[in-house]
């Protein structure tokens, strides 16, 4: 089962949710403002993504934080910044055992459909 990572409010996360949904593909939902996130999933997710692509750049949170937070993130404060505001992160996450998705535009629909979990 997919373990999708998103925010309730996130328009991309909720037309991926009814995405999966209408194609039957089984997963649970994991609210990173609601639910948390603890430091450990934030590293192991950077281990395999990249600070980099975790974070995202365009968003409200991330014009919201000080010079000085944007002007020092690097793979170390980058944990902190996450977990601290977790609508930082992209979004939304799909996890699949050791595959990591992030986003929802037509290449990570076809990753998810040829993972063959339904």
């Amino acid at each position: 089962m997919i373990k999708f990572v998103g925010l309730k409010n996130c328009d991309t996360c909720r037309k991926a949710k009814k995405w999966l949904e209408s194609e039957g593909i089984p997963f649970t939902y994991h609210d990173v403002r609601s639910d948390g996130l603890s430091k450990e999933e934030v590293i192991h997710w950077i281990k395999e993504l990249g600070w980099e692509e975790l974070i995202n750049r365009r968003g409200t949170t991330w014009r919201n934080l000080s010079d000085e937070d944007k002007n020092s993130v690097n793979q170390e404060t980058a944990v902190d910044l996450i977990v601290a505001n977790p609508s930082l992160m992209k979004r939304p996450l799909f996890i699949y055992g050791d595959t990591f998705i992030l986003g929802f535009k037509q290449a990570q629909m076809e990753a998810i459909q040829a993972l063959s979990i339904v």
